[in-house]
Parts: C-alpha cells; sequence; structure tokens
C-alpha cells in the first residue's frame, strides 16, 4: 500500500515521501496517527503543489543537508567500547551513538536520519551508516568501533620443572 508521509517517522522515511508499507501498518498505525495518507492521485496532485509552493524552502533545506554532508566528509569516527572475549561488545552501539559521537565531534545529526545495517553492531570493526538528511540529500558514512582498552594478554605459565627435579632441589628448613 502506498502512502505519503505527513511527518517524518524514523525507519520509514522524510515528511512528503512516498512510500510502500504493509496495509495493516498504514490501517492501524499511521493513517489514525495523522502521520501519512494514502497516496491517490488526488493526493499525489496536492503533493506536487506543495513541493513546488516550498521550493525556496526545499532549496535551503538541501543547501543545509550539503553542508552536512561535506562536514561528514571531514569528520573521522572512532567509537570506543568496552570489549569482551574477540571481538565481541559489550553492548552495541547503534544510531543513538553515533548521533552522539558525531555531535562530540561538531556535526548534528539526528538519531532518526542514521541508519545503521542491522540496527545494531555487537563487534569490533569498520562500518557503514547511511545517514539520510534530506530526500535527495544521502551519504553513506563510514566509522570505527574499537575497544577502549589494550587487549588484556594472559601470562604465559612458566614451564613445570620435571619431578626429578624438584626432589633434587634442596630445601631449606627454619
Amino acid at each position: 500500500m502506498d502512502i505519503i508521509l505527513k511527518k517524518d517517522v524514523e525507519n520509514l522515511g522524510l515528511e512528503f515521501d512516498t512510500v510502500s508499507v504493509k496495509p495493516g501498518y498504514a490501517r492501524n498505525f499511521l493513517l489514525p496517527q495523522g502521520v501519512a495518507v494514502l497516496a491517490t492521485p488526488k493526493n499525489k496532485a496536492d503533493l506536487e503543489a506543495t513541493l513546488e509552493a516550498r521550493k525556496e524552502e526545499e532549496a535551503k533545506l538541501v543547501a543545509a543537508a550539503n553542508a552536512t554532508v561535506d562536514q561528514l566528509k571531514k569528520t573521522n569516527i572512532t567509537i570506543a567500547t568496552k570489549v569482551g572475549a574477540g571481538d565481541k561488545l559489550f553492548g552495541s552501539i547503534n544510531n543513538a551513538n553515533l548521533s552522539e559521537e558525531l555531535s562530540k565531534a561538531g556535526v548534528q545529526v539526528d538519531k532518526k536520519y542514521i541508519k545503521i545495517p542491522g540496527n545494531n553492531i555487537k563487534r569490533t570493526g569498520k562500518f557503514t551508516a547511511l545517514i539520510r538528511l534530506h530526500r535527495n540529500v544521502e551519504h553513506s558514512y563510514e566509522f570505527d568501533v574499537v575497544s577502549d582498552a589494550p587487549p588484556v594478554v594472559e601470562p604465559k605459565a612458566a614451564p613445570a620443572k620435571p619431578k626429578a627435579q624438584q626432589e633434587e632441589t634442596p630445601t631449606e628448613e627454619a
């Protein structure tokens, strides 16, 4: 079922996007909440008229989104977190964590615009997130997830002496 979004919906789309969803989701949630309308020919024509009227404002939004993308291209993020055995994380990294790290680096991106494949990260390594700032502006952002502490190396046990040597060593009696 095709619908036109009237508001931004996380993990679905941005305002004025035409998206396809399951009929139950549209009928039971999106339409009653007033978040979307059916994508009928009349509503599509109204959408085109609205977008035409908002052309100047849309141009400003696209310019701001492109400026943010330029900032993202200059910014490298490495998220340090607790790591357990191997490369598994304690907990996970999600779009909110990435948004917070970007804010610390001086780039303001709301978490609802960030899409991480699989919704969260549970291992260390290099990852890519899709940042959609406007319906016409998307950017694939690469970042690293690393351990916040140096890896712990277990000390190797000293080789055991053969029993014959242990018996021969003199012991000090007090």
